[in-house]
């Protein structure tokens, strides 16, 4: 059984904290491990489990690699979406890098942002569906449901044993309806997990979406592969219609059955669910960070590094990062995604990038900046290095303040230590390393006419990017 896992998702409803360059998946949410990580942790002891395929934007791949790398997973592969087409091309692209080794190999289809809080259960539902997959069946995981909630849609399921034959699929129901619902006991929340073997999956999706499977094919037969990653070609797949495994396949089938699962389940869909799986306090309260709170109650309180103080207010979500803040009712916070399109639509960076951008080298913070300079704090992890790159508006200072930085600059190459600097002029061919065994922190200060990170040419580059960011 190959685990598939689909990183591809925004997160925009836990803005601030999750951006579409860091969204959710990548985070630690709920414990000390990110989202990504704790889905992949709760495979360890279920039997015959391979190498994971994850699905994922191409610009979080290093951010997927690097996950892997701190679990010590290799994975099978790590496909590299141009753009997020929704999951039943994802799944698509995953079923034909399987197929080309065993096209009855079962796939688990895994989002890899949820919370499931028993993972006992969990695992004994994967065993109960494997049989009714490797039969030739698609399998789906019906959430037991403990309240009407109208924010999932809903699977009507036949009859009371392990594996029941799918009835239909309901959108997400108004209150009155979910409660009939969760009632009549034959309803269970789509959890937008399945499982099935690759070949029936693309049979399936011939017979129902055969176009979204020609370009899938298409696209797959031109991919590149180089280091970790299978490589897409853009002008191939954005041909594809975005389109769910459900409406295209699930909805549509004659074989689809889906397996109960009660395992504590949540997609940590909105700040209201993350505060439904954390713990609280005396008042009903989560708090996060360097929080205050005098006479609040029922109401999650985070903060990434300011202290935030609230006095006197209930049932609301206060979550505070570095260059954004969110106060909003807790009723409200699916309406967070608004705030994440209005954003958008002025054209601002919030909604795409932290302060702090992580690069597959490690990360800067922008400190300060004006229309003539700029002040970043650079980290650069062990062993890693920039491209070999030059600037034609800006010049640049390092100083290095931890660690040991290996700079070429021109036809030199040397070492600086802690408290040592250098100047690259504008129009100097330069490269930054760190050679050491820790973090390499510099503080580095561009001036210049035009400050943007698309001023990079790049010449050389050990993570094959081809755009000129970062």
């Amino acid at each position: 059984m190959v685990p598939v896992i689909l990183s591809g998702g925004s997160g925009t409803r836990l803005w601030p904290l999750s951006r579409g360059a860091y969204p959710k998946q990548f985070l630690p949410l709920t414990g000390e491990q990110t989202m990504l990580q704790m889905t992949l942790r709760r495979l360890e002891g279920l039997e015959e489990v391979s190498a994971p395929v994850i699905v994922c934007n191409e610009e979080h791949r290093f951010l997927v690699a690097e996950q892997l790398r701190q679990m010590g997973i290799q994975a099978r592969a790590i496909i590299r979406e141009p753009d997020g087409r929704n999951t039943a091309p994802a799944v698509a692209l995953a079923a034909l890098e399987l197929a080309e080794v065993d096209p009855s190999e079962p796939m688990l289809v895994l989002p890899a942002d949820h919370v499931i809080e028993d993972v006992e259960a969990f695992q004994a539902a994967v065993r109960t569906a494997i049989d009714a997959a490797r039969k030739g069946a698609l399998v789906t995981f019906g959430i037991v449901p403990d309240s009407a909630e109208t924010g999932y849609g809903y699977i009507r399921a036949e009859g009371d044993g392990d594996v029941r034959k799918v009835l239909e699929f309901k959108e997400k129901p108004d209150l009155a309806t979910a409660e009939l619902y969760v009632e009549s006991g034959d309803y269970f929340w789509n959890s937008g997990m399945f499982l099935f073997r690759a070949d029936r999956y693309l049979e399936e999706l011939e017979r129902h979406a055969p176009d979204i499977l020609e370009v899938c094919r298409s696209t797959w037969e031109r991919r590149r592969e180089d280091d970790d990653f299978v490589r897409l070609p853009r002008e191939v797949f954005m041909a594809c219609r975005s389109d769910s495994i459900d409406y295209a396949v699930m909805e549509n089938t004659d074989r689809a059955v889906m397996v109960p699962l009660d395992a504590g389940w949540n997609d940590l869909g909105s700040w209201s669910a993350l505060q439904d799986v954390d713990e609280t306090d005396e008042n009903g309260n989560v708090l996060r960070g360097d929080v205050l709170v005098l006479d609040t109650h029922n109401s999650y309180i985070r903060s990434e590094g300011r202290l935030v103080a609230t006095v006197g207010v209930d049932d609301v979500v206060v979550v505070e990062t570095s260059d954004a803040v969110l106060v909003a009712h807790r009723d409200r916070v699916q309406d967070v995604k608004e705030v994440v399109t209005r954003l958008k639509e002025l054209e601002r960076e919030e909604p795409h990038h932290h302060r702090c951008v992580y690069r597959p080298w490690g990360s800067y913070e922008t400190l300060a900046i004006t229309d003539r300079f700029q002040v970043k704090h650079i980290v650069v992890n062990p062993g890693a290095s920039l491209s070999l790159q030059m600037h034609h508006h800006r010049a640049e200072h390092w100083i290095v303040v931890k660690g040991t930085a290996k700079v070429t600059r021109g036809e030199e190459s040397f070492l600086l230590g802690e408290d040592q600097s250098t100047y690259i002029p504008l129009g100097t061919l330069h490269r930054l390393e760190n050679p050491g065994v820790i973090p390499l922190h510099l503080i580095e200060v561009q001036s210049g006419s035009y400050l943007g990170e698309d001023d990079i040419v790049r010449f050389e580059d050990v993570y094959g990017r081809d755009g000129k960011q970062g």
